[in-house]
């Protein structure tokens, strides 16, 4: 199956049958990190965050459920989340390596990236380790499962397309306003916020791809780059924090080619995601949103208006 609604099915199967699907995908990426750390837990969350996405496309239709069950997944990301950070800043160096190949000598990026190297190996996963804390994980996953039995959202046609169509408009909502504050203060959180909206909206790109009445492919992705290079932002940001509050593993001397290196890759990265953001979340995204409802609606008239070949005798 895919991470798609299908809009001729009740929306609480779908619903139903896209959480189970992902929920699965994360205890097999769960499973897989005890023989490979770094890849499986990565991908778990990828998944977790996936699901989170799911489930704010539908909360206008279950506010209880909904806040709940993203609780638990959120709750679950950060437990396994690990040396994730360690290996953020790790990333950063490699890109600022490849953008500053002339000056990453001077800079010792190259020093700097072992040193982060071996700050992620001593990143330990709690004193219980990290087979208890994937243990954890795995059976919060089935209580997750169990929970999508109780998932009750309307059906009829009318109030499932206004449930999507309101999901869909909250995170453009959320994703103008994160654009405005960034515009406007330019904040590390304010890009974090707008980062989360971009990759909300990517995620109900897909799951709405057989209502969105635009062309989605070349929307998704744009959105998927725009949530890249806010992702790329995020991680300088954090680097030149931990760096001004002389925080693990920066709590030696300041690196000071480094930090003027990072304000470089700062500068460029904020006039790309604000362009990016600019012409992602103009005005005819959010008619779009409103359009899909319609389309909704349409799609699932038309089914039933199909005579069933069973009741009418053909074959």
């Amino acid at each position: 199956m895919s991470f798609s609604i299908d809009p001729r099915l009740p929306l609480t199967a779908e619903v139903q049958r896209i959480g189970g699907e992902e929920i699965e995908k994360v205890v097999a990426f769960l499973d897989s990190a005890r023989d490979s750390p770094e890849k499986g837990l990565h991908n778990a969350r990828k998944r977790i965050k996936a699901l989170r996405s799911l489930l704010r496309l539908v909360r206008p239709g279950d506010e209880a459920f909904c806040r709940a069950e993203n609780d638990r997944f959120r709750e679950m990301s950060k437990s396994i989340a690990g040396p994730r950070q360690a290996t953020a800043l790790i990333e950063t160096i490699d890109r600022l390596i490849a953008d500053f190949p002339e000056d990453a000598d001077n800079a010792g990026l190259a020093g700097i990236r072992a040193m982060l190297a071996r700050h992620r190996a001593s990143i330990a996963y709690g004193e219980a380790g990290l087979g208890a804390t994937l243990d954890a994980a795995v059976t919060e996953c089935r209580a997750a499962v169990d929970a999508l039995d109780t998932l009750s959202l309307p059906d009829n046609p009318d109030d499932a397309a206004d449930i999507l169509a309101e999901g869909a408009l909250t995170t453009l909502r959320r994703a103008r306003k994160g654009l405005e504050l960034s515009r406007e203060r330019g904040g590390a959180e304010d890009f974090h916020e707008l980062r989360k909206a971009v990759k909300t909206h990517a995620a109900h790109l897909s799951l709405l791809r057989k209502l969105w009445p635009a062309p989605v492919r070349p929307r998704r992705e744009r959105a998927d780059l725009l949530g890249e290079s806010l992702g790329e932002l995020h991680d300088v940001l954090v680097m030149r924090a931990l760096i001004e509050m002389r925080e693990t593993p920066f709590d030696g001397a300041e690196p000071k080619h480094l930090v003027r290196l990072l304000k470089r890759s700062e500068k460029a990265l904020r006039k790309l995601c604000i362009a990016g953001a600019e012409e992602l979340f103009e005005d005819k995204s959010k008619r779009g949103a409103r359009k899909l409802a319609r389309t909704f609606r349409n799609d699932r008239a038309e089914d039933r208006a199909t005579p069933d070949p069973e009741t009418t005798g053909e074959q």
